[in-house]
């Protein structure tokens, strides 16, 4: 497993955990908004890593516009759940298949 893989197993996880209803909220607000700060920071991560292997990055961009929104109530938690799956998804996928990669393989 390569490592913009797991950072999307890592970023989902989090974020459905800030999905919760509540309890995600709950520590959202009541550490001051910095879990928000910190998924973009993360996304941020991801998404450059990503960029640099070459594998799917919606996720990762998906997550930077939720950290963005995350603190409105139920858009947030709503946004919240819809990344953790987009990301799980992208991360279950594996990488993008080159173009011919076949090809080259079966030499």
């Amino acid at each position: 497993m390569n490592i913009s893989r797991l950072l999307k197993w890592v970023t989902g996880g989090i974020e459905a955990f800030l999905g919760i209803p509540f309890l995600g909220g709950l520590i959202i607000v009541g550490s001051g908004w910095a879990p928000l700060q910190f998924m973009f920071v993360l996304h941020l991560v991801t998404l450059i890593i990503c960029v640099v292997q070459k594998e799917r990055f919606y996720g990762s961009v998906l997550g930077l516009i939720t950290s963005v929104v995350g603190f409105i109530p139920i858009l947030g938690m709503i946004m919240h759940i819809v990344t953790a799956l987009v990301l799980f998804v992208d991360a279950a996928r594996g990488g993008r298949k080159k173009k011919n990669e076949h090809i080259i393989d079966a030499k």
